[in-house]
């Protein structure tokens, strides 16, 4: 996919005008993006329209207009856009209560390596965790996760040819045994990849 620019974005003005409309499309592209894991954690897939959405939110909400400062949020998020063979997600771990969150989260130490995707019978896919920086410390894992999963061209093949999408977590903590993901979903996901080789 491609890496967005500033050309791509429109101004504060022009944002403002047709942020309502925008927003709601943005929103119901984004349904078919997030993948439940049970009830407390959810994958939200990035693709080039969420990413673009949130910089245009970010230059709003701090009314950026500055090439410079555009620069730098392009540059901030450009990175979760998938390149075409893989997928990026944020991994989220959500409990209500704060108590309940605490507890859990030094249970699920790990848990962020845990998560996997299989297409059809091919292995399963683990992700690659937090590049960006550490979210995990001695005690606990953090709520939040940055996920990468990489696609081999055999298994974007398959997925093109209509082959099923699993996923599952292995952790003593918070287990999900395999289950098909639905397959509005599994489309939105399969749109993101290309059967080029890397």
């Amino acid at each position: 996919m491609a890496q967005l620019r500033r050309e791509d974005l429109w101004s504060l003005e022009e944002y403002a005008v047709r942020r309502n409309e925008y927003r709601a499309e943005v929103m119901a592209h984004k349904k078919t993006r997030q993948l439940a894991l049970g009830r407390h954690a959810r994958l939200y897939f990035e693709d080039v329209t969420t990413v673009r959405y949130q910089i245009q939110e970010m230059l709003r909400i701090e009314k950026t207009f500055e090439a410079a400062g555009i620069e730098e949020e392009l540059n901030a998020y450009n990175p979760l856009i998938p390149d075409g063979h893989n997928w990026k997600a944020t991994f989220m771990i959500e409990f209500g209560d704060p108590v309940e969150r605490a507890q859990r989260l030094r249970e699920m130490k790990g848990i962020e390596d845990a998560v996997w995707l299989q297409v059809g019978d091919s292995e399963r896919i683990t992700p690659i965790a937090d590049e960006d920086l550490e979210r995990e410390n001695e005690e606990k894992t953090s709520s939040v996760h940055f996920l990468r999963f990489e696609l081999s061209p055999g298994q974007i093949g398959a997925l093109k040819g209509g082959a099923e999408l699993y996923a599952g977590i292995d952790h003593a903590a918070y287990p999900i045994e395999k289950f098909a993901v639905d397959a509005t979903i599994k489309q939105s996901l399969t749109n993101d990849l290309t059967t080029t080789t890397h």
